[in-house]
């Protein structure tokens, strides 16, 4: 690969545009309530407006902070801009973007790793859109004619596939993998008991969980890999 033609062509292209494209789609998703405020006159009241938006912070707030973090060393800096622009990001573009650097060979983080992350990413979105067109003409009609042991089963696709990626990871770092496990139905357990419902928003907090289980996990990540870094270097010095 030109690493020139990469970090000084490519990307300011990519930051630009991302820039852009997003900005864009954000002025469009608050247009129709624009609209609809200013030039219809149905204006809402602003304690109802404040309301809303507590509710929402509540429920979703942790995930603006949590998800750039934790899911940026999978995509990359394009793959980022496509993913929080097409959305589905859990669920589709973060398990696409994984398994098209797996079976490219390149490693996550990388320069080669962002551009196979876009490409998997860039695809997902356009297959997507040929299925989201035909589920949204004959969807109902489909799962209409499922069993109701089929329509019950669609609820486990979500977390079959958050286990699918977990494992995907799991198998090139075991020791990281079984931290956050535990990190993770730790928190679980003590939300389920009501051992959080102190903390204040949504009830209850299952956000908490997020943030503990990604940010635990990072700092935990960080001090098995300088663990990992600092055996080499004691082998080097009993070797000597």
């Amino acid at each position: 690969m030109n690493n020139d033609y990469y970090s000084k062509s490519y990307m300011p292209g990519i930051i630009k545009w991302g820039k852009i494209t997003m900005l864009l789609g954000i002025t469009l998703c608050f247009l129709p309530a624009l609209v609809i405020s200013f030039v219809y006159g149905y204006m809402p009241p602003a304690a109802a407006i404040l309301t809303g938006l507590l509710s929402q912070v509540s429920v979703s707030g942790a995930f603006y902070i949590v998800e750039p973090i934790s899911y940026f060393p999978i995509l990359g800096i394009p793959g980022t801009y496509l993913t929080f622009l097409s959305g589905n990001t859990s669920n589709m573009r973060v398990p696409c973007s994984s398994v098209a650097q797996e079976a490219a060979d390149v490693e996550f983080g990388t320069e080669q790793g962002s551009i196979i992350s876009t490409i998997g990413i860039a695809v997902s979105v356009m297959v997507g859109l040929v299925i989201l067109t035909v589920g949204a003409v004959g969807g109902n009609a489909i799962v209409g004619m499922m069993p109701a042991g089929m329509k019950e089963a669609l609820n486990y696709l979500l977390p079959a596939l958050f286990g699918a990626v977990f494992g995907q990871f799991a198998i090139s770092r075991p020791k990281l993998a079984a931290v956050a496990a535990v990190i993770a139905i730790g928190m679980t357990w003590l939300l389920r008991n009501g051992f959080l419902d102190f903390m204040p928003g949504k009830n209850p907090p299952s956000y908490l969980v997020i943030l503990i289980a990604v940010f635990g996990s990072i700092f935990a990540g960080r001090l098995i890999y300088k663990k990992e870094l600092q055996v080499p270097e004691e082998e080097k010095t009993e070797a000597k």
